[in-house]
């Protein structure tokens, strides 16, 4: 699997509501051909995403802890 190709990173987003890391998201956007325009667009949109990224992981971490702590169901 490679962890850098955009178009496998929309198809697991499309196809198992997978969002691609942070990390590797600016990896596809400083390894792809853009004009200056374009990249300071991206990176705009770039810095949304990670601000974004980091509240679902602030919200999603109490539920994850209160599941971890919960007994499974035979």
């Amino acid at each position: 699997m490679d962890h850098y190709d955009p178009a496998q990173a929309l198809e697991e987003l499309t196809e198992e509501a997978v969002l691609p890391h942070p990390v590797r998201l600016r990896d596809m956007i400083v390894r792809a051909k853009l004009t200056p325009e374009h990249a300071l667009e991206l990176n705009r949109r770039f810095q949304q995403y990670l601000h974004d990224f980091g509240e679902l992981q602030q919200l999603v971490k109490p539920i994850l802890e209160d599941l971890a702590h919960t007994e499974r169901k035979a």
